[in-house]
């Protein structure tokens, strides 16, 4: 039987006069790669942002795992990673790793983070370093170290490619891989199409604040009757008609 892991109904926010997500209806299930797709500033984060109870919204409901998203049990079973990622400047790259894993109340093991670096081609002299010294990229990587050493049910990522060098996007991809092999859940925004395609059994493309589309890459295809997912996404944000 299948379990709902997210579920959108007719959620809505604005700021002001200008309208970011008009009733956004979205259903997630357990072990489904999902990917929210959208040009910037459409709307991806708000909605990540209005689901963790970050910013409030105007209309409609979010549950996680069956809960009200306001309901700090509903996500204590998953993992966040912004798409701006700043760690605390004044740790260490590894106080940063002990602090995550005591948030999530999982045991600190050397050896899996041996892993996860080698995984992400992220120097281990970079535990050592403060925060504020690691470029982007490497921040970037220690975030999804520290994301993935949870091992939480649901994973909720915003843009996580951003900042990867095209080595660490490979293998992150991988990583992402097994975790699908394993029954995770991951949701994630992007605006890189060829992610989405080697990822996510299912998208939905987010543009001007209404859902376009909901269904797997293939079926985005099939559906605007082109070759590729790029054409297909470029003909369902110019409003093209739809083939039947």
């Amino acid at each position: 039987m299948t379990t709902t892991v997210l579920e959108f109904d007719s959620v809505a926010k604005a700021y002001g006069k200008q309208v970011v997500l008009s009733k956004v209806d979205l259903v997630v299930d357990e072990g489904e790669f999902f990917g929210l797709v959208g040009v910037n500033g459409v709307g991806k984060t708000t909605l990540i942002k209005s689901m963790l109870d970050f910013c409030s919204i105007d209309g409609g409901a979010i549950e996680i795992f069956g809960r009200s998203h306001r309901d700090t049990r509903a996500r204590s079973r998953l993992a966040f990673l912004p798409e701006r990622f700043i760690p605390p400047y004044f740790l260490t790259g590894g106080d940063f790793l002990l602090y995550m894993c005591k948030l999530h109340a999982v045991t600190y093991d050397p050896d899996r983070v041996e892993q996860m670096l080698s995984a992400l081609d992220l120097d281990r002299t970079a535990l050592a370093k403060p925060v504020r010294q690691l470029s982007k990229g490497m921040a970037q990587k220690l975030g999804l170290v520290a994301c993935l050493l949870s091992g939480k049910e649901l994973f909720v990522l915003d843009e996580p490619m951003s900042g990867l060098d095209p080595k660490a996007r490979a293998q992150f991809k991988q990583l992402l891989l097994d975790l699908k092999a394993a029954r995770h859940t991951v949701f994630f925004s992007t605006h890189l199409l060829s992610d989405v395609e080697t990822l996510c059994a299912r998208m939905a493309i987010l543009h001007d604040g209404e859902i376009r589309f909901v269904g797997s890459p293939q079926e985005c295809c099939s559906q605007y009757d082109v070759e590729g997912l790029e054409r297909a996404y470029l003909a369902c944000v110019s409003g093209k008609r739809k083939t039947h």
